[in-house]
């Protein structure tokens, strides 16, 4: 096809398709760079945890007590969450980045206590598992055809929900309730990761060119991806996961 001065829309059409594609692959390799740091980060903080133990607990002779350090790597991240969707519009691209990439470190800290928890070939199965399946639905979201829109409405509803029957086990300690949750997060993130992707994608389109404020939303998209692909592996792993 010959794209010329006189057939803009045709033209048109084709640097809209190149935004979009420069969005997504963007969105993509931030995700996957994330889980990189954060994979990494827990494996040599679990593999060295007798050199990180006296910055993580307090150890005296009536045990070990969490210290600042602790606390700061657990909650840490979700209030980095918070801050980078709440202030996404006032914070630069550069700004963004680097809260994004302490957050994926930081969550390798608090990941680090699954390879002391877990057994280590479980939790390669339940992390391939969970590639698996969030390729699948990613894949899934991206082409479908049809609007998810009222699908993830439902299911950002039912998270609430599990949200408050885990708070509400936590007294109760109910082996079969936490199963259930379980099962219930696995489908819940495997749906909102094709709700996820399918969004994304119509923003690609509606993108005049990739700018910053383009880059930051691709950023932004990453952070939800990989809060998909890593609330699936944990609610997986509660429910294959063999512990030590």
């Amino acid at each position: 096809m010959n794209y010329t001065e006189g057939n803009p829309i045709t033209l048109q059409g084709v640097q809209t398709q190149e935004v979009a594609r420069t969005f997504i692959s963007k969105v993509f390799l931030w995700m996957s760079g994330a889980l990189i740091l954060t994979a990494i980060t827990s494996f040599l903080i679990a593999a060295n945890f007798d050199t990180f133990l006296p910055y993580l607990f307090n150890v005296t002779d009536g045990g070990a007590k969490p210290s600042f350090l602790y606390w700061i790597a657990i909650f840490a991240p979700f209030i980095m969450v918070f801050v980078m969707s709440a202030a996404v519009n006032r914070l630069s691209l550069s700004a963004l980045s680097i809260m994004y990439i302490l957050y994926s470190l930081l969550m390798g800290v608090s990941f680090s206590f699954i390879f002391l928890a877990y057994d280590l070939g479980t939790i390669g199965i339940t992390f391939a598992v969970t590639a698996g399946t969030f390729s699948v639905m990613a894949v899934m979201g991206f082409t479908t055809k049809t609007d998810l829109t009222k699908f993830g409405s439902i299911l950002l509803m039912a998270l609430f929900g599990i949200i408050i029957a885990m708070l509400v086990n936590i007294f109760m300690k109910s082996g079969t309730m936490d199963y259930i949750i379980s099962i219930l997060g696995v489908l819940i993130f495997t749906g909102l990761t094709a709700y996820d992707v399918q969004k994304l994608k119509r923003f690609s389109t509606q993108i005049g060119e990739f700018n910053n404020t383009a880059g930051k939303m691709a950023l932004m998209g990453a952070l939800t991806l990989y809060l998909d692909f890593v609330n699936l592996f944990l609610f997986l792993l509660r429910i294959f996961g063999r512990k030590n």
